[in-house]
Order: C-alpha cells, then structure tokens, then sequence
C-alpha cells in the first residue's frame, strides 16, 4: 500500500531532501500546526535577529500550507522579506500533519507536553496501525505513553489486527489469533504442509510450524509468552491428533459425563470456533455430580420450584432435539460412506 509504505517511512527518518524554491510569503497559508498555544513571538524575534539567511521552509505542496517553519515564516516577514525558501512535501493532509509533528519534536523550539500528548491522540486516531514504539518515535514521547493515551482512547481509535512497528514490519496485535487458526485448520487436515497452514491462519511458517509441533506432542499452541496477553482460556491438543486415535471416539469412549465434557473440550473443531464455544459452556454448566445437584435442588425457593421446573424441562426438551437431529446427521453420514 503505497499510504502504509509512506507512512512507515515517515514514522522512522526524516522525509527525502528535494530542491529548495523561492517562494513569495504571500502565497503561504498557516500550518496545521502541533502547538496547541501557537506560535512563540520570542522565538520569532530571536530568528529574526539573527545574521543569516533562515533556513528554508517545508510546504504541503497541495495546499501551500506551512508543515514546518512557522515561526521561521514570521521572521522572514519581520524581515521584510518577500520570499522565502521552500521545501515541497508530497502527501495527504494526515501525512503532513504527522511530518509536522515528528519535525517540531525533534529540532527547534520543543513541543510541549500537551503538544505532544495531543499529537499522539490525532495520530492514532488516523493510523491506529501503528505500533506504539513507531508512534512514540514521531512524536517524541515513550512507547508507555503512547499505551497509556491508546488505551484511554479505545473508542476513538479504529480496531487493526495488526500494526505497523518502527522497522516497517506488520505484526498481529494478538499473535494468539493466528495460532489459533493455524490449530483450527491442522485439527481438521493433520496432514497439511507448513505453507498451507501459514496461509490459511496468516502466519509466519515458522510459526505454522512452532503450532504443528506443539500439537504434537500434546502442548498448548500458544507459547507462554503469547498466552501472558491472550484472554482465551488455555487450549489443548485432543487425544489422538495426528492419527493417535479420533477425538469423537475418545469422546464417545468416555465414561462419565465429566470425562465427556473434557474429551470435547480438547477437540479444536469446537474448541477454536465461536459456536464450538458457546456449545462448550452449555455441556460445561450440566458437568456437576449428583451431590451438587441435589443441594442446588434443596436451595431453590418453594416458590420458585415450579417456574424453574418448567424451564429445567424445557431444557431437557431442547437437549433432546438437539441429540435427535445429530443421531439423524450421523445416521446420514454413515449412509452415504462419510
């Protein structure tokens, strides 16, 4: 993308010298500027005095607005200059807003704080893709700060699965994400190539094939680091992957229905889908022992018996349905050799 391109090298070094032009001062509009106060009349004055020719300018060349050397324009004009020396940038008005403020944060007259911090605010709103320490070097603060602001600004700021570091590179702000798919799709092709499951979860290869391993021998695909910032509960390999047995047999296999429930939950076909989860959950709140019914049925209210009673059947109602429909499909799988 030619914007995501331009942007990164803007976040890391300064924009290409171009040829310096004369330009009349009358032709020049203010800047979008990152100083919140304006500009330092001191500041003007002491450029103005000084006994040599300013240096030149930065212009949006679109606009004609000044995207650094506002302060160097105001000078020349207490100089009574008539022109002064131009350096076009090339870009959209974001772009040039975000020139503006890496130029002001690194040379001249500082930007304040709430300079700073308000840059850092309009940035992410226009390239939330960004990663913090890219952000953080364009406007001159730490990646913590920029964590802080992003943090407080969630609902302003555009949702990226992922984000553009110093170095240009795009990373997932999750990385557990792709993991996960790269799971999803070995549990249902065990014997898929690297390339294939980097594909299809949008993963590194090497990572495809950290995931591979891992589900091999029986480990959670996320590593302990990944798993300090995923909200997901932990995930293990089934039983049986990778032609260790199948895990609907495990399933079918198990004894009470707590190792049921806990066969399934190992199965990555419902483990790392969203409906495979929310299936999960309803089978989880039936796992208790008979004990733990009986005092939950002893704790009821006696005006509550009979409602929850007819909820509890109509529970028992949808159960069965669901159990008659999946004993048809399996019925239907089998009659036709699947």
């Amino acid at each position: 993308m030619r914007h995501g391109q331009f942007t990164v090298v803007m976040a890391r070094k300064p924009a290409p010298a171009s040829t310096t032009v004369s330009i009349p001062l009358h032709l020049l509009t203010p800047s979008d500027s990152p100083r919140l106060a304006g500009e330092s009349d001191e500041h003007v004055h002491a450029l103005a005095a000084l006994d040599r020719p300013l240096p030149p300018i930065v212009v949006h060349r679109t606009t004609m607005r000044v995207v650094d050397g506002m302060h160097r324009l105001k000078a020349a004009a207490l100089r009574h200059q008539d022109r002064i020396g131009v350096v076009f940038f090339d870009g959209n008005s974001d772009e040039a807003f975000i020139e503006a403020v890496r130029r002001n944060a690194h040379h001249g007259l500082p930007l304040s704080r709430a300079d700073r911090t308000a840059a850092v605010v309009r940035i992410l709103e226009t390239h939330s893709h960004w990663s913090n320490a890219a952000i953080a070097a364009t406007a001159g603060v730490s990646d913590k700060t920029v964590a802080t602001i992003r943090a407080r600004s969630t609902s302003k700021i555009p949702r990226s699965n992922g984000r553009v570091g110093h170095d240009g590179r795009v990373r997932p702000v999750n990385p557990a994400l792709g993991r996960r798919r790269a799971a999803e799709f070995l549990g249902r092709n065990p014997d898929a190539t690297l390339r294939e499951i980097a594909r299809t979860a949008g993963i590194a290869i090497g990572t495809a094939k950290d995931v591979r391993e891992r589900l091999r021998n029986g480990q959670d695909p996320l590593p302990p680091r990944v798993r300090k910032i995923d909200d997901e509960p932990r995930w293990l390999a089934p039983p049986g992957m990778f032609g260790r047995g199948d895990p609907s047999s495990a399933a079918r296999a198990a004894g009470t229905f707590d190792d049921l429930v806990a066969v399934l939950k190992r199965d990555p076909s419902l483990r790392l889908s969203e409906s495979g989860r929310v299936l999960l959950r309803l089978l989880d709140a039936h796992a208790s022992h008979d004990d733990d019914w009986e005092r939950l049925v002893e704790s009821i209210p006696a005006h509550c018996t009979r409602a929850i009673a007819d909820a509890a059947q109509r529970c028992v109602n949808s159960w069965r349905r669901i159990a008659a429909l999946l004993e048809s499909r399996t019925f239907e799988q089998s009659a036709s050799g699947r």
